[in-house]
């Protein structure tokens, strides 16, 4: 079993830890108000979870996730991630984040950026198209006939490899869309975002989606400019 580390604990962040104790690993975890205002959530977990700053929990990863809103980017802990495989959830909301022009052109993706800012880490974005509810929700053990495929994305194949097997761990597969480039398609309003865990439109009630199923939700996102 791995220490996850997670730099963001909100929606997402605060699911994952859930099925990271449940699955046996050891969780330490962080937000931008400090590890008093997550008492709770740890006493919630139990002793296999601590709240700490984002530095310490960065440092103490075997396994990392950032889930924090993209504005956040330039405060991740990149000193304390170096080395690290980092699971990257971040979306781009113009609306939340204000317009960045290389996400508006795009010339570029939200992963990418995150991996410009943490060089010295190994960047795999995933979990950034699936609802905190379907996720807690759609786990199932191996070999199990529902279980979910989540996508991942990154440019270091060993680092993708860390992050399946951790999946697995939590209860879902995974389906390689290759580099982190290609991570565009898993993006806020593409077909393969939320649509492939909801119940046709209606997100409240997830429905398990195999790596059949999110294949093809992937290979008709389109690009914004051509939507």
């Amino acid at each position: 079993m791995s220490t996850i580390g997670l730099v963001g604990a909100g929606h997402i962040g605060s699911t994952l830890a859930r099925l990271a104790v449940a699955a046996g690993h050891d969780v330490v975890m962080s937000n931008s108000r400090g590890p008093e205002t997550l008492r709770d959530l740890v006493e919630e977990l139990g002793p296999q979870a601590c709240a700490a700053t984002p530095q310490e929990a960065a440092k103490a990863a075997d396994l990392a996730v950032v889930t924090v809103p993209l504005v956040a980017l330039r405060d991740l802990p990149a000193a304390e991630l170096a080395g690290k495989v980092v699971m990257d959830t971040i979306n781009y909301y113009p609306e939340r984040d204000g317009h960045v022009a290389a996400l508006d052109d795009e010339s570029t993706t939200t992963s990418e950026l995150v991996q410009e800012h943490l060089a010295d880490s190994r960047v795999v974005k995933v979990f950034n198209n699936i609802t905190s509810g379907a996720l807690g929700t759609l786990a199932r053990p191996a070999g199990a006939p529902d279980r979910s495929a989540l996508a991942v994305a990154g440019d270091d194949a060993d680092a993708k490899a860390a992050v399946t097997a951790f999946l697995d761990s939590i209860g879902y597969d995974a389906l390689d869309l290759g580099p982190l480039a290609e991570g565009w398609r898993t993006q806020r309003d593409t077909a393969a975002y939320g649509l492939p865990h909801a119940d046709g439109d209606d997100w409240s009630h997830p429905v398990p989606a195999d790596a059949a199923r999110l294949r093809e939700r992937v290979a008709a996102a389109r690009r914004y400019r051509d939507m």
